[in-house]
């Protein structure tokens, strides 16, 4: 008897702990009378919920880094991990945004270029695969990229989830993701959808030129070279680099012609993905043809909350 009191104390303990922890009403847990088992407390359920809302207002309030710890907390020691695809046409913002994401879950991008280049770095089997078909100038298949996501996820700074970049784009490569994934017991759990209208793409995308040798990036409407006069039309002559006065250039992709060869492609076979997702209750899309501010805001709002490591 003595030893089924001190437990139930410790349980007792424990709770008060967590309900003054997230500021939740101590009248919001009531317990049965007479003798029950250890830790069996029943919730009153509008209180709790009342106050779990209020516990995180108080936690998106923090500043973006200390609101990672904030989310660990509320997220309760889940072992569940943080599966999720950022998803977009290109010229969405996906690369804008993404670092915000990392830095609020704790978990990593991860590119399937990247990955690539990093298994043949080390040289492990699968990049060794990768580098003898990538070497005969073949295509990396499906199957040997999903065994590098695979591979890739075992490392420890993946252990609260990761967000795949560029992966999947097409149904069937979203169905070998989900098969992967089983097999660990775990599952996408969020597909981040950020939506733009072509003809804004267009305009993003077909306006960029770079400095090929330090990567800045210029815009003919939004960021525009000291070198571009009013009235020019952009060119090697008229497009120089504000720090090396280097002409700058466009990507190959990044013309009109080739944007229309890649959103054609993405509308036929990646935004399909959507559908495939959409019954699990893991898409979230986002109106990305705003400001980044808003962008950021809406994005933020449909993120989980982390998971602790």
């Amino acid at each position: 008897a003595s030893s089924e009191s001190t437990t139930r104390s410790a349980s007792a303990q424990m709770l008060l702990a967590t309900v003054f922890a997230f500021g939740l009403a101590p009248s919001a847990f009531v317990t049965t009378s007479g003798p029950v088992a250890a830790g069996a407390v029943r919730q009153e359920r509008p209180a709790v919920a009342l106050s779990s809302r209020r516990a995180e207002r108080s936690a998106t309030s923090l500043p973006l880094r200390s609101r990672r710890s904030s989310l660990m907390m509320l997220a309760g020691g889940s072992d569940g991990k943080n599966v999720m695809i950022l998803f977009g046409p290109p010229g969405a913002g996906k690369g804008s945004q993404a670092p915000k994401i990392v830095d609020v879950l704790g978990i990593p991008q991860l590119s399937t270029g990247d990955m690539l280049r990093a298994a043949v770095a080390a040289g492990t089997d699968v990049g060794k695969q990768a580098q003898g078909v990538m070497a005969s100038g073949g295509l990396v298949s499906d199957e040997l990229v999903v065994s590098i996501i695979r591979e890739r996820i075992t490392e420890p700074d993946c252990r609260g989830g990761f967000i795949l970049d560029g992966f999947p784009r097409t149904v069937e490569q979203a169905k070998m993701l989900d098969e992967m994934l089983q097999a660990s017991g775990d599952a996408v759990t969020l597909v981040l959808a950020l939506e733009v209208p072509d003809e804004v793409l267009t305009e993003r995308i077909c306006g960029r030129w770079v400095h090929k040798a330090s990567g800045r990036s210029y815009h003919v409407s939004f960021a525009r070279p000291k070198s571009l006069q009013d009235g020019q039309a952009p060119s090697a002559e008229t497009m120089l680099d504000d720090e090396t006065s280097e002409p700058l250039m466009q990507r190959a992709d990044d013309t009109e012609e080739a944007l229309k060869t890649r959103l054609s492609a993405y509308h036929e076979q990646t935004v399909p993905i959507l559908a495939h997702y959409e019954p699990s209750g893991a898409v979230k899309r986002v109106d990305a043809n705003k400001a980044p501010a808003e962008v950021w805001a809406a994005i933020e709002s449909s993120l989980p909350t982390a998971v602790a490591k």
